[in-house]
């Protein structure tokens, strides 16, 4: 695939999430800046490498679930972040080749190595769009998520460490009505959400080092990231921390080093 918009200038000025998620994962596509900034989360909060790690790892569990258990073959999947294997589509598409997968950024980087998530099973479909979660009716009408995705049949809307950089002032929860009431009966809804609930300290010395990055976050307490899930059937084991969602070994993390919200709920 030729990406036309490749060659757009990287702003490397200041950090960005996506690049600092990357870092916390052990990825090489990021810059001194975004380094320097997520070595200060760090400091403040040694386990952000866990909880990325343990995000990352519930995002293929509720992928296969979802994929296996409740017959989803269609995934939107908003906030992609910079690929790092093995993706959503490679998860999805090892449990159903025919899977077909939207990816949703609006981070150049992310951009520049979206070739990266164009590798599909012959059976499948892959495609990436520039979006940005803040306007999800320009997501929606995308010609290249209608070229990808039936609306008329369920589609997985995940939300991976995505909705903690909206703050309230953005509705969040309206966002993510706006998405759902797009797809139908038999749709999910996978998210995982940042939290203060088991270090309030600790995490408002994170919220303060990406703010004064530039970079506005609000992590949630249990209940609030509970809210996005109003009017959905929650699977077992409900909203729980992260490494608690249907683990596929005994977890070994403290809840505190997680700090990650996670749930899956169905669109009945």
């Amino acid at each position: 695939m030729t990406n036309p918009h490749a060659a757009r200038d990287i702003d490397t000025s200041r950090p960005h999430s996506a690049r600092m998620y990357d870092y916390y994962l052990g990825g090489k596509d990021h810059f001194e800046v975004d380094k320097k900034a997520a070595e200060t989360v760090a400091a403040a909060y040694p386990g952000i490498f866990v909880c990325a790690r343990e995000n990352r790892a519930f995002m293929h569990r509720a992928t296969r679930v979802l994929a296996q258990e409740h017959g989803i073959r269609q995934w939107l999947d908003i906030g992609t972040g910079i690929p790092t294997e093995p993706n959503l589509h490679q998860v999805a598409q090892s449990a159903v080749p025919e899977a077909r997968v939207v990816y949703a950024d609006n981070d150049p980087l992310v951009l520049k190595y979206a070739e990266r998530l164009m590798r599909s099973t012959p059976q499948g479909r892959t495609t990436y769009i520039e979006a940005d979660v803040n306007s999800p009716d320009a997501l929606l009408s995308a010609p290249e998520l209608a070229e990808v995705l039936d609306l008329d049949r369920p589609v997985a809307l995940s939300l991976n460490a995505l909705m903690h950089f909206v703050t309230d002032a953005q509705d969040p929860y309206g966002i993510v009505n706006r998405l759902l009431a797009a797809l139908p009966s038999g749709s999910a809804l996978a998210l995982s959400h940042c939290t203060p609930d088991f270090d309030p300290d600790t995490w408002q010395k994170v919220t303060d080092i990406y703010t004064n990055a530039g970079t506005p976050v609000q992590f949630r307490a249990q209940k609030d990231v509970a809210r996005f899930f109003d009017g959905l059937d929650l699977l077992e084991p409900g909203i729980t921390v992260g490494h608690r969602w249907r683990p596929d070994d005994e977890p070994s993390a403290s809840d505190a080093e997680v700090s990650l919200w996670t749930g899956v709920g169905v669109k009945p």
